[in-house]
């Protein structure tokens, strides 16, 4: 299965050396390697309507320690073009997928050695023309989502929404890692080369948000692009109250206005800090109601008669 990855520039430190040293024959130095970090798969739905289940990842991210890097899933030696030395299972606890899982994902460390013929790749990669990723493993089973069984026999199709879910396949019991690929359009919707991990904008909903800051236990922590979200949708919220404050003054000086007109006993203040405590339907109620009683206390009538009785009371000036 191929399965899309996100990658940053990192600097290798001496631990990362001594790392990158146990696949060389000759000892390397930081001036000989070129190292980025390599998101090489997670938990959240992709494409394929697939996913790994936390136990894969954990156990893939043992596999792909010292996977070479290659374009296109190519099997041609004169393709490969980095190794992964070292690899983390890292939890993102500021993001959950869409099955309700913190976001987890295999990150790998990835070099390449500093040659001419490398020159152009590293600055397609430093300017984020080099970014989709995907890697290619192996795994003994894909469990169905909805009824727990294997994928392959069951009625259930991957992609179709029974209920609230959409139905895809739990990749369990990996067996084999084969090799990382630069490719065009990766499995996962997130893939790319960064220079920092980062969600999309697009993919984040002030739903997800709201179930964020509804969660029990611990610290809300939202990302930088969640915040800008979360800002937006205030402001306009914000707006919208203007408008509606606007409108429920207007509301309630016509009602106490109708009111005074319905009921001319009765204190305008009293009437006011009765009407102030009202929801906006029971003003609008309010409202109907004492504009009718006001019509009937002084209904509306014509300045001018009808023609036909204006031409009878003018009869003395007709000539």
């Amino acid at each position: 299965m191929n399965f899309s990855v996100t990658q940053d520039s990192v600097t290798p430190g001496t631990g990362d050396l001594a790392l990158i040293n146990e696949y060389t024959r000759k000892e390397l130095s930081e001036d000989d390697v070129y190292t980025f970090s390599v998101i090489l798969c997670d938990n959240e739905i992709d494409r394929d309507f697939e996913r790994f289940s936390k136990e894969s990842l954990n156990t893939l991210c043992e596999m792909f320690k010292g996977k070479t890097g290659i374009f296109d899933h190519s099997m041609k030696a004169s393709d490969q073009t980095a190794r992964i030395y070292k690899t983390e299972l890292v939890e993102d606890p500021s993001r959950v997928t869409s099955v309700g899982e913190v976001y987890t994902f295999v990150k790998g460390f990835a070099y390449m050695p500093k040659t001419s013929r490398n020159e152009d790749l590293i600055r397609e990669i430093d300017s984020g023309i080099k970014k989709e990723v995907s890697i290619g493993c192996a795994v003994k089973r894909t469990v169905c989502s909805e009824c727990d069984t294997d994928i392959s026999v069951c009625s259930h199709i991957k992609g179709q929404v029974y209920g609230k879910n959409t139905c895809h396949g739990i990749l369990t019991d990996p067996y084999d890692a084969y090799e990382w690929s630069f490719v065009a359009v990766p499995a996962q919707k997130g893939a790319g080369v960064t220079k920092a991990f980062s969600r999309k904008e697009e993919n984040i909903t002030m739903d997800g948000i709201i179930k964020k800051l509804k969660s029990e236990g611990g610290d809300i922590v939202l990302s930088k692009d969640e915040s800008v979200k979360l800002c937006k949708e205030i402001a306009s919220l914000e707006k919208d109250a203007s408008l509606g404050r606007e409108y429920r003054e207007k509301l309630l000086n016509e009602t106490l206005r109708l009111a005074m007109t319905a009921m001319p006993n009765v204190c305008g203040e009293s009437l006011k800090s009765v009407c102030e405590k009202l929801t906006f339907d029971e003003l609008c109620a309010l409202k109907s109601g004492f504009s009718d009683i006001a019509g009937k206390r002084m209904p509306v009538s014509l300045q001018l008669s009808d023609g036909e009785s204006a031409v009878s009371c003018n009869n003395e000036f007709k000539i």
